[in-house]
């Protein structure tokens, strides 16, 4: 498995990270990690984290409700570090309208352009925000990615698998109420799609509640081969070299 969305700089595994992640890479189920980063400080725990651990790898960026913090002089740094394989989590959050739309449409802008200038995929962060993320979007054609743990229609999926973009599915999946998101990973083309954990949040059933961690992807892979009508190998197997392609992940490393 290889976990395209996480948050290892998280508080929640100030306890016990280091067991926790040589645990899960040891037991030969995990092959990598994607950690993100959403402003300056946990950015650079990312890229600390893809320092130590040879099979972790870093996204950068600022959130969209960190969006008033962006410092494009940091981001240009950050994005030169050899572990970097993606700008984000980036895009817009109207769900607090907080920061103002425009501040957060602004600094969406100038790091699509960073990624479109270091040639960069990007990891798209989209509540409460579709229309206005897909016309900005539609202002850098060159730029593609992962929109992580999605939540909008197949209608949208199409548009965007058109533009070449890939969609994750997280743990949310698993949940009575994700309708739209099953759709979608039933319909999607089977070189298109990712899987992640956005831990430690979104915990997938039958552990909802509790602290997600990239161990608990499985149920999310389990839920993915049922909608599919396939195996959990096939599933497997197809978001790894979905993930490989998408990042540039290092065959070495496998």
């Amino acid at each position: 498995m290889i976990d395209t969305h996480a948050h290892y700089d998280d508080p929640a595994y100030d306890e016990d990270r280091e067991d926790l992640l040589n645990g899960l890479f040891e037991d030969g189920g995990l092959k990598a990690i994607v950690t993100v980063g959403c402003n300056e400080p946990t950015s650079l725990a990312a890229l600390s984290l893809a320092d130590h651990y040879g099979r972790v790898f870093a996204a950068v960026g600022y959130h969209p409700e960190m969006a008033e913090e962006t410092d494009l002089d940091k981001l240009a740094e950050w994005i030169r570090h050899p572990r970097t394989v993606a700008v984000g989590e980036i895009g817009l959050d109207y769900h607090y309208e907080t920061p103002d739309r425009s501040v957060q449409q602004k600094a969406l802008r100038e790091q699509l352009a960073f990624a479109r200038d270091c040639s960069l995929p990007v990891v798209i962060h989209d509540r409460e925000a579709h229309g206005d993320l897909l016309n900005i979007l539609k202002e850098f054609p060159t730029v593609a990615g992962v929109f992580h743990s999605y939540s909008g229609s197949w209608e949208m999926a199409k548009d965007l698998l058109k533009k070449g973009w890939y969609i994750s599915f997280s743990g949310v999946v698993t949940f009575k109420n994700a309708r739209q998101a099953v759709e979608v990973a039933e319909k999607i083309p089977s070189d298109r799609f990712l899987t992640e954990t956005d831990c430690p949040y979104l915990t997938p059933v039958p552990f909802r509640g509790r602290r997600n961690d990239s161990g608990r992807m499985a149920y999310t892979l389990e839920k993915l081969a049922e909608i599919r009508h396939t195996s959990f190998e096939e599933i497997e197997q197809q978001s790894e070299a979905n993930a490989k392609a998408l990042f540039g992940l290092p065959e070495t490393i496998f």
